[in-house]
Parts: C-alpha cells; sequence; structure tokens
C-alpha cells in the first residue's frame, strides 16, 4: 500500500526528471524516511519555484531577443 509519503517521494523524482540532462532519477526512499510530509512538501515547492524562475527567465531572454530581432 502507498502512503502519502511515498507520494510525495514519487512527485519529487517526477520533478527531478523534467529537468534538462536529468531523465532517469531514483530516490531510495529509506534516504528520505527521517524526513516528515511537511518537509518533502517543502522540497517539492522549492523544485517548482527553481522550474518557474528558470521559465520566467527563458521568457524574459525570448521577450528581448523578439525586440531585438523585429
Amino acid at each position: 500500500m502507498s502512503t502519502r509519503k511515498d507520494k510525495l517521494i514519487s512527485d519529487i523524482e517526477q520533478l527531478l526528471n523534467t529537468y534538462d540532462n536529468v531523465n532517469n532519477t531514483s530516490i531510495n526512499p529509506a534516504l528520505l524516511e527521517f524526513m516528515n510530509e511537511e518537509t518533502l512538501v517543502n522540497i517539492i515547492e522549492s523544485l517548482l519555484s527553481q522550474k518557474e524562475d528558470a521559465m520566467d527567465t527563458d521568457i524574459e531572454w525570448l521577450e528581448t531577443f523578439k525586440k531585438e530581432n523585429h
């Protein structure tokens, strides 16, 4: 039976696998066993924030590129 903690660890793995050049991240659940659910959620929020910041930077670059080429 899967626990909420197992699901959170799986979500972290999936988020890590969305980074460029990273496609086979596997986390040994025993390594994160000492972390509580709140800590795991904070990790997920941090990863999402990093991805959002990267997307904002890409959008800014694209807008600058478009202005320079028109």
